[in-house]
């Protein structure tokens, strides 16, 4: 699929194409309507919406983003909403949310900026992680599904038990193992010395976690 990427805007890569996998896998409704959250190019966005989504709307902090995302939607003539901003900007309730949040610990305490918006996530990589969680269950309908992309090393156990603990019914849905990109490889050192990762461990698993707010 040909996208406009402005500079600086994330390139769809190997996280993408598994969180794809996993949203044709979900069978959206006619009726659904969608959220896509940190949406880059607006992939996500265009897949929902192709998928039979009846509204889209798509969030990213990142405003090259945010004008690629519109470009490539409108380009289609696809019904997707672009917003400028994080999880404050987003209302109301969604049968189903995707997400491929930053998630690439950063040995920084600075506020990520520019591209960087994109992976950097704190020192654990959790940082978005964990607010995306703890909003889960009030930004999904009942019966509504979110998935989410991330890393193995920001800890697939933690984001399932916080899931859970939000009254989720959460499972890993996807796996995939992939050489580090150049973000990684430039934190090899830090990634080592904080015991993320094993010494001379150069790989990473990525995985789509999937929650269901299951309304009996």
């Amino acid at each position: 699929m040909w996208l406009l990427r402005l500079p600086g805007v994330y390139r769809p890569q190997a996280d993408t194409r598994l969180l794809l996998s996993a949203l044709r896998d979900a069978r959206l409704g006619h009726s659904a309507r969608a959220l896509d959250l940190c949406t880059g190019t607006g992939v996500a966005a265009i897949a929902a919406a192709r998928e039979g989504a009846g509204r889209v709307t798509a969030v990213d902090r990142y405003l090259p983003a945010v004008l690629s995302a519109r470009f490539n939607a409108r380009v289609r003539g696809l019904p997707v909403r672009v917003l400028h901003g994080d999880l404050s900007a987003v209302e109301g309730q969604f049968d189903l949310i995707t997400a491929n949040p930053p998630y690439v610990p950063c040995p920084s305490l600075e506020p990520a900026q520019g591209a960087a918006l994109a992976w950097d996530a704190g020192l654990d990589g959790r940082e978005c992680l964990d607010t995306l969680c703890e909003r889960a269950a009030d930004l999904l309908a009942p019966n509504g599904t979110m998935l989410i992309v991330h890393s193995a090393l920001c800890g697939v156990s933690q984001t399932l038990e916080s899931l859970r603990d939000k009254g989720l019914k959460s499972s890993v849905v996807a796996r995939a193992l992939e050489p580090f990109g150049p973000v990684m490889r430039e934190r090899v050192e830090y990634l080592e010395s904080s015991g993320l990762i094993e010494p001379g461990e150069r790989t990473e698993e990525l995985v789509v976690i999937r929650a269901d707010r299951i309304e009996r």
